[in-house]
């Protein structure tokens, strides 16, 4: 995943976010949105062979060959995702898991293991970082883990899988925060990712474009913590974003949805969120 300072300057975090960038969520590598969108502006970390960006040769970034992606130490540990509010972080970590689990569920358990790692692997203390004191289980999340590692079927560990959902949840209440703060954040995120899952109207980095779908399912639960007629008219719109994608789960399609369908429906969000 690439985020950009330009995106969390207008969100107000441009000085928890100073110096530093987010890299690496699960495997992503796609640059550019459909038909060329992607973020307005060079993405931190993106460097060539031999940097710390996406796709060098031994690079710490994703995709390096002799880097250290999703799953090893290198990954999402920068200081930037450490430096995110905790309810944020919590959110960003949410959404990943919300996608790992919806494709373990739909049988894709080679697509889901990346997201999964979030909540355990090395790679993503930072993300992690205070969650302990908020009640987090990781125990729960090895778990999963573990099932996924060893080949059992979904169907088989699904205690486990509502246990880490509802250790998210429970964690998302004591974190606290404005709602509709985390919710803008996850539709600025939402918007890049999709946009950097595209490449000439097919989805060419599924990791993205399932990171996406997780981002905005997280926002729909959060919507319903939003006060007055705002609740309403978010939640409708959030709905129709995640109607962009397969049913159940972010399996990629042949023919995705638009990166600027995504994009207008989260502007709608934005707009209607309470100032």
């Amino acid at each position: 995943m690439k985020v950009e300072l330009k995106t969390w300057a207008g969100l107000g975090l441009a000085t928890a976010l100073a110096g530093a960038g987010l890299a690496g969520c699960a495997g992503e590598g796609g640059e550019g949105g459909e038909g060329g969108e992607a973020a307005q502006t060079a993405p931190a970390g993106e460097m060539g062979e031999g940097g710390e960006g996406e796709g060098g040769e031994s690079g710490e970034g994703e995709g390096g060959e002799s880097g250290e992606g999703e799953g090893g130490e290198g990954g999402e540990s920068g200081s930037g995702i450490g430096a995110l509010p905790v309810p944020q972080r919590l959110a960003f970590m949410s959404g990943h898991v919300a996608a790992g689990i919806a494709l373990y569920r739909a049988g894709e358990a080679e697509a889901a293991a990346p997201h999964l790692m979030h909540p355990v692997s090395e790679g993503y203390e930072a993300e992690r970082a205070g969650l302990d004191r908020l009640g987090f289980e990781p125990d729960t999340f090895r778990s999963v883990s573990t099932a996924l590692e060893q080949g059992k079927p979904a169907g088989e560990v699904e205690p486990q899988l509502e246990a880490a959902e509802d250790n998210l949840a429970a964690m998302r209440e004591a974190a606290g925060g404005d709602p509709a703060e985390v919710i803008r954040f996850l539709m600025e995120v939402t918007s890049e990712e999709y946009a950097a899952a595209l490449s000439n109207g097919k989805v060419s980095d599924a990791a993205e474009y399932q990171d996406a779908w997780g981002f905005v399912t997280v926002a729909r639960a959060l919507a319903d913590d939003l006060e007055g007629e705002a609740a309403g008219k978010v939640a409708a719109t959030l709905d129709r974003m995640l109607g962009l994608w397969p049913e159940g789960a972010p399996i990629p399609p042949a023919y995705p949805a638009p990166a600027g369908q995504v994009s207008a429906l989260a502007s709608r969000v934005l707009l209607d969120l309470p100032q």
